[in-house]
């Protein structure tokens, strides 16, 4: 392990050691091995932190956690994938019966451990001397941010009817009484946590969010582009040339969003700024439910996330995810659209110069554009370059060439342990 890595795996340990100190035990676990111990020694923490990695792993990888005793974080999360879907669905099935279907892609797991938590204004700038720039909605994790922590997004699979289908905690925890590492569970929370369902539940999504804190399994920097920034690889030159349409503010412009120079600190690029922008990818008709046409999934404003309902400037963003091991993926954006990486970057080209390559037809012929955001939000889209104001018959930001050159560079993404899959 490097000692960028090391160093990074130590901060997050120490982050979760930080969360663990300070606590106070609830009433039914008053000493210190309870759900919440209370003040501890940095070895005590970071002891405590590896038995919660441990005792997460186990339940990610653990099917009897579902209302169907046959999915687990790792059916759609597959490590092998790096934490994503193995498989080129745009939804998966889950529920009691595994019928029920999903409404949005499965993203990857990985290299989320930076992500801020959610805001509507983040201020940000390249010079640190100034902070008035404001980005907008920012942070949070899911497609539209609406769980700050790993261990607040654990919660929505396990308890989601379209997921892993548990009707409420009571029946996750009921599981967990069964479970072969339930003696693990007791000795890390509590003799008695498996008594009390709710403390049992929100110890179960801490070891789970613990776990996914993991470096070596979720954010171990080891691509070759990892090792081209730190000067101990070269990269092809198409993939330099794909690195540079990348970055350049007048062709792709993806760095815009997709960040990937290291940060001022010296820490690797994340491929994203974890902002929300809306870009009205094409409607799946493989979803279910978009067979209903007064469906929408319109992201931040609905229908999943539910605070910002009815705040129609926030209607159609949704998260940018991080572009490290994209070439991995098999369904691309929220909905699964595209099923190639050089469509997905085809899109951005051509999304207003060619729109009747992407949008479906109305019955007069015209292009039925943005067809899945209705057109009160369209005020919200994104105009930055590649798009920028191009109009039907423009030429296209990127030559098929240039799109090549920029899918070469993206593979090189792809973290080491991955490399063969």
């Amino acid at each position: 392990m490097s000692p960028k890595t090391m160093g990074l795996r130590n901060h997050a340990i120490a982050l979760v050691a930080a969360s663990i100190v300070g606590f106070t035990a609830p009433a039914n676990t008053a000493e210190p091995s309870g759900v919440h111990p209370g003040p501890m020694s940095r070895r005590e923490a970071y002891a405590r932190a590896d038995a919660l990695t441990a005792l997460g792993r186990q339940m990610f990888f653990d099917p009897s956690l579902s209302a169907s005793g046959k999915q687990a974080c790792s059916s759609c999360h597959d490590p092998n994938h790096a934490f994503g879907l193995a498989s080129a669905s745009p939804v998966e099935m889950g529920g009691a019966k595994l019928d029920q279907p999903g409404v949005r892609a499965v993203p990857s797991l990985r290299y989320l451990q930076a992500a801020p938590a959610f805001t509507e204004h983040f201020y940000d700038s390249e010079d640190e001397g100034d902070e008035s720039v404001d980005n907008g909605p920012t942070g949070g994790l899911t497609w539209d941010g609406r769980a700050d922590h790993s261990k607040d997004q654990a919660r929505i699979p396990l308890l989601s009817p379209f997921e892993m289908g548990n009707k409420d905690e009571a029946e996750v925890v009921a599981s967990l009484r069964k479970a072969p590492y339930a003696k693990a569970f007791k000795a890390a929370f509590g003799a008695d946590v498996l008594d009390h369902p709710q403390d049992a539940f929100d110890a179960a999504v801490e070891a789970l969010g613990t776990f996914e804190q993991s470096s070596a399994d979720f954010y171990p920097y080891s691509s070759r582009y990892d090792a081209f920034l730190a000067g101990k690889a070269q990269l092809s030159a198409q993939e330099l040339r794909g690195r540079m349409l990348f970055e350049d503010e007048t062709k792709g412009n993806c760095a815009s969003c997709h960040l990937s120079e290291p940060a001022n600190d010296g820490e690797p690029p994340q491929f994203t700024d974890y902002g929300l922008i809306a870009i009205a990818v094409p409607r799946n008709p493989a979803i279910p439910a978009n067979a209903d046409p007064d469906y929408f999934d319109l992201g931040l404003c609905g229908p999943l996330r539910t605070d910002f309902k009815g705040r129609a400037e926030y209607c159609g963003l949704f998260k940018t995810p991080t572009l490290r091991n994209v070439a991995l993926r098999k369904s691309f954006f929220h909905n699964g659209y595209f099923h190639t990486l050089r469509d997905a970057v085809a899109f951005y080209a051509s999304r207003d110069s060619d729109p009747g390559r992407w949008y479906p037809r109305n019955a007069d012929g015209t292009v039925k554009k943005f067809d899945d955001l209705p057109r009160a939000y369209w005020p919200n889209l994104n105009t930055d370059p590649p798009f920028n104001g191009r109009k039907p018959g423009d030429k296209p930001a990127l030559t098929d060439t240039e799109i090549d050159d920029i899918v070469a560079f993206l593979g090189t993404l792809t973290d080491a342990d991955q490399a063969g899959h």
